[in-house]
């Protein structure tokens, strides 16, 4: 495998080019009119999704830990959450399929919107979302006493009137496990545990668990952070490859990894310790690291701080 090629470097510049088309710098934006979020409860067969996040602040208690956020995520494609630690790109992730709201005293205002649904509506059953939005964690987590093909169908098994049974149930691990690119490392011993596989194996395990309900949107924090080099390039690879079936979000450190998988960059900053946590600038991936808009996006990603 030929290595990955680095980002561009940034360009310097005297002022400040007009905005390439598709790109933000720190945009608020109004609400727009309710929605009717009933059909996020039956999606498994629509295509993959669009996001949009609306003005959303996010919350923990009293403490505004992200503010005034709005960015359209795009389907079937990869957007990348980049910025320095402490600036909210984990907490903006968890937004997307309500995982925040699980931490007592999280909460959300604003809009966070699934094909033009309000996800956060009074009638909108969390669980269904994330059925239809995946996450994939920072560390490998297979349920450590399960088996390779009972990890891939641990979800399934949640809606027992839904989940296929015999030969169609084998049929959905095979194409979950070829869809994260293991399935010819572990078809032999698919009754093995989980827990035994390497590191990379065991992250590619994950995602093939997530895959197995069909979500329309896939969520990724920092999904190869703790796994060596081969094994990063190997979830790198498989992003590409699953982004012609989901929209992917993708939260990473790695400038490079951003510059590599995605197709737009949002860069979140923040003024100081005990400050919100701000979208500083989005766009495409290319324009964010060649020609950013903002003086911080260059810093950051030229290396002067984070």
């Amino acid at each position: 495998m030929e290595s990955p090629a680095r980002p561009a470097p940034v360009a310097a510049k005297a002022t400040a080019p007009a905005d390439p088309p598709g790109s933000y710098r720190n945009p608020s934006a109004a609400t727009g009119a309710a929605v009717e979020p009933q059909t996020v409860h039956n999606v498994a067969s629509a295509p993959a999704k669009s996001m949009d996040l609306e003005a959303v602040n996010i919350y923990y208690g009293s403490f505004l830990a992200v503010a005034d956020v709005t960015l359209p995520i795009a389907p079937r494609s990869v957007t990348a959450f980049i910025g320095p630690s402490g600036c909210g790109k984990s907490t903006v992730l968890r937004t997307l399929n309500r995982m925040h709201e699980v931490i007592p005293g999280a909460r959300v205002e604003g809009s966070v919107l699934l094909d033009g649904m309000d996800i956060y509506a009074d009638d909108v059953d969390p669980v269904n979302v994330r059925r239809v939005v995946g996450m994939v964690f920072q560390r490998p987590n297979p349920f450590p006493t399960m088996s390779i093909y009972d990890n891939v169908v641990a979800g399934l098994k949640l809606d027992r009137k839904r989940c296929p049974k015999g030969s169609a149930l084998d049929d959905v691990v095979e194409k979950s496990l070829r869809g994260a690119n293991l399935w010819n490392e572990v078809k032999d011993r698919l009754k093995k545990p989980g827990a035994g596989l390497s590191g990379g194996q065991q992250q590619r395990l994950c995602i093939a668990r997530a895959i197995a309900v069909e979500p329309e949107v896939l969520l990724m924090d920092e999904p190869a952070s703790a796994l060596d080099p081969i094994s990063t390039l190997a979830i790198e690879d498989l992003v590409h490859d699953l982004k012609s079936r989901f929209t992917i979000v993708i939260v990473t450190h790695n400038m490079q990894q951003a510059a590599r998988v995605s197709d737009t960059t949002a860069f979140f900053n923040l003024a100081g310790i005990g400050q919100a946590g701000r979208l500083v600038e989005f766009g495409p991936t290319e324009a964010i690291f060649s020609t950013p808009q903002e003086q911080q996006t260059e810093d950051y990603i030229s290396g002067r701080f984070g």
